[in-house]
């Protein structure tokens, strides 16, 4: 019995040594949570300085970039506005320039009173038609307007239009009031032009193209001007098209009832 009770008691410290050994192996023994802060501190630090460094850096690349597209716009947008200066300019003396030299033709070449197929009246036209092609609508109204004036594109008292307009580009043009009677005006573009109140009685519009022009409809076209074939409307239909539709109108008008007939109707109904 009390062989056993020595045994017990030689055993018991024979657990806790090892208990202890192992925890003094692993240096725990005795270590509380505020003693492994300035440990695991230490460790951290370097990692947290690290991060924070990263961040900055990327932030400040980032407002560098930031900056850099800014400068760009910037720059890009002044660069635009000198093209668009620049433009303006070049359009403003070629204007200019094509009032001078029709001032020279009028003065001392005598176009209006030239014969028809005269080498003036065929540089007046090319002349007329290089500077529409190159100019803005503002500025191609400018030029309609001293043409106009001038009454070198209308019929005056019986004779023909001293220049022709055949195939000018006057699309956009501001034509308010513009007095082309008798115009030629033949593949002429008028896209997007504004009519309103414009004289085009008598005026040659055959293929031209009026798809989007403004102030005029299709039935005041047909009221004023002397031709029209293979015309574009305002509407964007051809003539001959808008000739048909117009004409279906009428019928269904006339008729008192829809298109086709109601016999008609039934018949392909029974059918």
């Amino acid at each position: 019995m009390r062989g056993e009770e020595r045994s017990v008691g030689q055993k018991k410290p024979e657990r806790e040594q090892t208990e202890e050994t192992k925890q003094s192996r692993w240096g725990f023994r005795g270590k509380t949570v505020w003693d492994w802060l300035p440990i695991v501190g230490a460790l951290l630090f370097p990692l947290v300085i690290a991060l924070g460094t990263g961040w900055i850096t990327r932030q400040l690349a980032n407002l560098e970039n930031q900056r850099a597209q800014q400068a760009q716009k910037v720059e890009n947008q002044r660069a635009e506005a000198e093209r668009e200066l620049a433009e303006q300019r070049a359009q403003d003396e070629a204007l200019q320039a094509y009032l001078d030299q029709m001032s020279g033709l009028l003065l001392e070449k005598d176009l209006r009173t030239s014969e028809e197929d005269s080498e003036v009246r065929t540089l007046a036209r090319a002349r007329a038609l290089t500077v529409l092609e190159r100019l803005d609508p503002s500025r191609k109204t400018a030029v309609v307007q001293f043409l106009v004036e001038a009454k070198l594109v209308q019929r005056v008292v019986g004779t023909g239009p001293i220049i022709s307009l055949n195939g000018a580009d006057l699309s956009g043009a501001y034509l308010f009031s513009s007095a082309l009677s008798g115009a030629d005006l033949e593949r002429a573009d008028l896209g997007q032009a504004n009519l309103s109140d414009a004289d085009l009685s008598w005026a040659d519009l055959r293929e031209a193209d009026l798809d989007g022009a403004r102030g005029v409809t299709n039935r005041e076209l047909e009221q004023q001007a002397s031709l029209l074939s293979r015309t574009t409307m305002p509407n964007g239909q051809k003539y001959e098209d808008w000739l048909k539709s117009k004409d279906q109108e009428e019928n269904k008008k006339s008729d008192g009832s829809s298109w086709p007939p109601r016999a008609t109707r039934m018949a392909s109904l029974r059918e």
